[in-house]
């Protein structure tokens, strides 16, 4: 699984993957098919240290940055932290598996420019991002 991201939250973090295999090989788009996970940890997460030998798969870490709604910037907006969501296709919020509630809006993510540290989102496509905070549960899906 690819990471994508480390989103930000009141309580603590999501930690978004997303299955890089052959494209069309796995259900990446489905919130509850396996192909894709968002986890969520209570505190501050901080980073783990690149290893000095061997090989990494990590030459770009990412592109995300949060960054306020209100200030110009010269770099590529890829996505928003909450709000509502802007669905390509329709509406498909997830339920928490926990507790069958309908689970709250935590992110958009669109595709980067940089294939090096993009994800695919089927050429196009937005990924979606949710959180059950009482229960402690994420969830990532996306439409093209």
């Amino acid at each position: 699984m690819q990471f994508l991201a480390h989103l930000p939250l009141e309580l603590g973090v999501v930690s978004v993957f997303l299955c890089q295999n052959d494209p069309g090989m796995c259900d990446d788009w489905d919130a509850t098919g396996g192909a894709n996970r968002a986890f969520m940890f209570q505190g501050q997460l901080g980073a783990a240290t690149v290893p000095a030998e061997g090989e990494t798969l990590l030459g770009a870490v990412t592109a995300l940055r949060p960054h306020p709604v209100d200030v110009p910037t010269a770099e590529p907006v890829l996505g928003r932290l909450g709000a509502e969501p802007v669905w390509i296709q329709g509406d498909e919020t997830p339920d928490c598996p926990s507790c069958t509630g309908r689970m709250s809006f935590t992110a958009e993510l669109e595709e980067g420019s940089d294939f090096s540290a993009s994800a695919n989102f089927g050429e196009g496509g937005r990924g979606y991002v949710f959180h059950c905070r009482p229960c402690g549960e994420a969830a990532f899906l996306w439409q093209r």
